[in-house]
């Protein structure tokens, strides 16, 4: 895919585009969901349009044989794929902080580099891995302290090492893609396992830094439970950890890093755990006429230890959005797998415990290999993975969808989501003056508690896009936090949700942070504004 340009304002390549059908059957039920009988979208940006500032920093000679300040690199660097990003680039053409130079680093060696470049020069550097982010990971920062932006990018870094079957692990350069570390790992007849909605675009770096979740709802979800150790470049030096299935030899290194968003350092390399790939499956979609018995239903199939790898309660409105449901039932989306051994004992259990909660399914699809793939499992999934695909096209035409997650327990959970869904239905009437939606589903289970995933929609005013699409997160996120959840299950910190992320944290914890980072990155070059203020 080398000969392939990467889009620099929406999801994909420059190749990739949404067709006439499929746009149409989302303008379509956007224009239902708001009572509008038309769209008039705004044309996309184009390259030749944009003027960026002339870069503020020269590159080194020293630094040139890998740095570039190119206006299609810089452009492509400049925001992630949040709704405001988007609404930035689409409405605004706003370009007006783009990094000065980007860094297509090959090895560690060039990392020590630019990052001894920039403690000399006061410039900030800010790791890139596929770009995915939806919070404001990746975005230049604007503090004004710093001279210039340096963009490392990994993307150059992306071989499978070594593979050790007999541990089933992997040693693997953070930069690959999920595409092509499946690609490198297929031959061994392993898998990491690990997908999520941005797969084709994030990297394994990414994934570790922002403690990213993956395929599995239960045991195996967040990318903590994949990492056997890293390396990691600082500013003041390489930390290499152990490799060992486990150690109580004080605090883990590997878990200082795990979620530090480069503000730390930059991995380069992880030695990951793999999962033989599974060849046995069944999978089914459970109806539930009352919700509170659904989400017992869920709760009870995660404290069996059953350890289902989907089991995703999807509220009836967003099924029917989806076309999961027809509005009359809440559905269960329960798939088990293995490489080892028949799951038929497994998935009986799980479907005895839906029955006594008033669980319905379709004896006849059970047990189908592709079962997941169509019907009402398959039409959510298709409308799940497309949904990234979409996003520009909904910020043209106005629509803002957003997600915000969190993770709560159970004795909290039905409050809880009331007052998300409450709080963020009225502020999109407030912000927009009209109705929007606001739906939720099961991401990850635990056997305390779930992930709960709250998708809205609203019509906003174009000219007012970026500014009515934060007043409406702002709303759900302080939601999220005064009713005890966390502002993140998955999606990170970035820029965006610091706001909430210091009022959830233990105020010592950071100033302990603080002086590690000040320890480690000692001239706070490294994504400023992340986890902690320079």
């Amino acid at each position: 895919m080398a000969d392939k340009r990467r889009s620099f304002y929406g999801w994909g390549y420059q190749e990739d585009a949404v067709s006439a059908e499929e746009l149409g059957w989302f303008e379509r039920a956007w224009a239902d969901l708001f009572g509008v009988d038309q769209f008039d979208p705004v044309p996309m940006p184009r390259e030749g349009e944009i003027e960026l500032r002339a870069p503020r920093v020269a590159i080194p000679k020293s630094l040139a044989a890998f740095c570039s300040d190119d206006k299609y690199d810089r452009l492509l660097h400049s925001y992630g794929h949040s709704p405001h990003d988007l609404a930035r680039m689409i409405h605004r053409r706003d370009f007006s902080n783009p990094p000065d130079v980007v860094a297509h680093v090959r090895d560690e060696a060039d990392i020590q580099a630019v990052l001894d470049w920039c403690g000399a020069n006061d410039l900030a550097a800010v790791p890139y891995g596929g770009g995915s982010s939806v919070v404001g990971g990746v975005n230049p920062p604007t503090d004004e302290r710093y001279k210039g932006t340096v963009t490392i990018d990994l993307g150059r870094l992306n071989k499978v090492l070594e593979i050790d079957a007999a541990s089933q692990a992997a040693r693997v350069q953070t930069g690959v893609l999920g595409p092509d570390l499946e690609s490198q790992l297929r031959p061994s007849g392993l898998t990491m396992r690990f997908f999520l909605q941005a797969w084709e675009f994030s990297s394994l770096g990414g994934w570790i830094a922002t403690r990213a979740a993956g395929h599995f709802a239960t045991v195996y979800t967040q990318i903590d439970d994949h990492v056997e150790s890293l390396r990691v470049v600082t500013p003041s030096g390489l930390i290499a950890s152990r490799r060992v299935p486990a150690s109580g030899a004080g605090p883990n290194p590997d878990r200082l890093f795990l979620g530090s968003e480069g503000a730390l350092g930059i991995i380069t390399e992880a030695w990951v755990r793999l999962h033989r790939r599974p060849t046995i499956r069944l999978a089914t979609t459970v109806r539930f006429t009352d919700y509170e018995q659904a989400c017992d239903a869920v709760r009870a199939i995660t404290q069996s230890g059953l350890y289902p790898a989907n089991a995703r309660l999807i509220e009836r409105d967003e099924a029917a959005f989806t076309e999961a449901g027809d509005g009359s039932a809440d559905v269960l989306v329960l798939t088990f797998e293995s490489a080892d051994h028949p799951l038929e004992p497994w998935m009986d259990r799980a479907l005895e415990i839906c029955g006594d909660h008033g669980g319905a399914w379709d004896t006849e699809a059970l047990g189908q290999a592709d079962s997941q793939r169509s019907g009402a499992a398959g039409n959510w999934r298709n409308k799940f993975l497309r949904g990234p695909y979409l996003r520009e096209h909904a910020i043209a035409r106005g629509v803002m969808r957003d997600t915000v997650e969190s993770c709560i327990t159970w004795d909290r959970y039905l409050d809880f989501q009331d007052q998300v869904k409450r709080r963020t239905l009225a502020a999109i009437r407030e912000v927009t003056g009209r109705e929007g939606t606001c739906t939720v589903r099961f991401t990850h289970l635990y056997p305390d508690g779930p992930a709960p995933y709250f998708t809205w929609h609203a019509l906003g005013d174009k000219e007012r896009l970026v500014e009515q699409f934060w007043a409406i997160k702002a709303a759900a996120s302080q939601a999220m936090i005064d009713a005890g959840g966390t502002i993140t299950h998955h999606h990170a910190l970035g820029r965006d949700h610091r706001e909430w992320y210091d009022q959830e944290r233990p105020e010592l914890f950071a100033e302990g942070i603080k002086a590690i980072k000040g320890r480690l990155d000692p001239q706070a070059v490294l994504n400023p504004g992340i986890l902690v203020d320079p």
